[in-house]
Formats: C-alpha cells, structure tokens, sequence
C-alpha cells in the first residue's frame, strides 16, 4: 500500500472512532469523551480508564493501547487485523471500550 494510501484508510479510521464516540454519548450514559492530536485519540471514560489508538506511520499500521494489552493492526485489503490474532479493528475497540466502561459500547468503520 503506497503512503497516501495508508493515510487515507487509517484517517477513516480514526474519523469512524470520533463519530462512534459523538454515537455512543448520544445514545446512552457512556460519557466517553475522545480528544484528538494529530494521529491519536484518547478516550476517556468516567472511572478514569482509558483507551488510545494511535497511527503508526512508518509501519503502516493503527495501534490500540488497552488495559488488556498493546495491539497492533494492518490494512489486509478490506479490513484493520491485529498482526498477532487476526481480530479486526472495531471488533477488538468495541470489547474493550466495553470492558472499560462497563456498558455494550459498540464501534464500527462508517
């Protein structure tokens, strides 16, 4: 994948995680609140906890760091799979924003 290429799909991603986070407050108690600076969001939850996915431009990948760990993600054609487990992107985001939060937060690519 060229470099414009990468940017373009790992923008979309962090653009889907900004809406879902704008999504989730809408439509429940959540109260998550995401901050970006350049190619990284942190969100943050209300018990303190928090989440952040951040680019990885020399490597071309997105980087999510979680309480349960560190995961690292590569565009495989159609989807952001993790390098060690093959889970994808939003998969992964949503089990863990939920297991922070303790609520169902669901995240999806727009």
């Amino acid at each position: 994948m060229t470099d414009p290429d990468y940017m373009d799909r790992a923008e979309a991603v962090l653009s889907a995680v900004e809406k879902g986070c704008d999504r989730i407050n809408d439509a429940t108690d959540a109260d998550i609140d995401n901050q970006r600076v350049g190619g990284m969001i942190t969100i943050s939850f209300p018990s303190g906890s928090q989440l952040i996915v951040n680019l990885q431009k020399p490597l071309q990948e997105i980087w999510l760091a979680a309480r349960s760990g560190g995961y690292h993600y590569r565009h495989d054609g159609s989807a952001w799979v993790d390098t060690k487990t093959g889970e994808e992107f939003f998969a992964v985001l949503s089990r863990e924003a939920s297991r922070q939060s303790g609520l169902a937060l669901q995240f999806r690519a727009d």
